[in-house]
């Protein structure tokens, strides 16, 4: 605890912004990246750390599986996306005594990772999301010309 008093109080001498988030041990180093598409969980992956990483990155030597979700989960992940707002986003969820805790919300997820570990189409449900959706002339810009 004092280490890790010293590190924030060495960050705010700096005026740097940090952002601490609380450690779930529960979890053990994994989470669950769910993919909304309109308002549903279109795809599901748990991703787990690599050896000594808490971070479950694929990037970062993780490694990912297809998970079935709960309905707790599933709803956590709708309303998260219906709160930013997004159509299309990547929520990471991660599985605590408490329930489902929202991590983060990435408003443009890699597709990649949660195709191969699923084995969806997840990149032509979003375009059968926009086909559906998209109205005429929606992206006219105003201007002067």
């Amino acid at each position: 605890a004092k280490s890790a008093e010293a590190i924030i109080e060495a960050f705010m001498g700096l005026n740097a912004n940090i952002l601490v988030q609380e450690f779930i041990k529960e979890a053990g180093g994994a989470d669950i990246r769910c993919l909304v598409i309109g308002g549903k969980v279109v795809a599901a992956m748990k991703r787990q750390g690599a050896e000594g990483e808490f971070r479950s990155n694929l990037h970062r030597g993780g490694s990912a599986e297809v998970v079935k979700l709960s309905k707790a989960e599933r709803e956590t992940a709708v309303s998260a996306a219906k709160a930013m707002g997004l159509n299309m986003c990547g929520v990471d969820l991660l599985r605590s005594q408490n329930g489902p805790m929202v991590m983060e919300v990435n408003s443009s997820p890699g597709l990649e990772g949660i195709e191969k570990a699923t084995g969806k189409n997840v990149a032509g449900m979003v375009f059968e999301f926009l086909e559906k959706n998209a109205k005429p002339n929606s992206t006219k810009t105003r201007g002067n010309g």
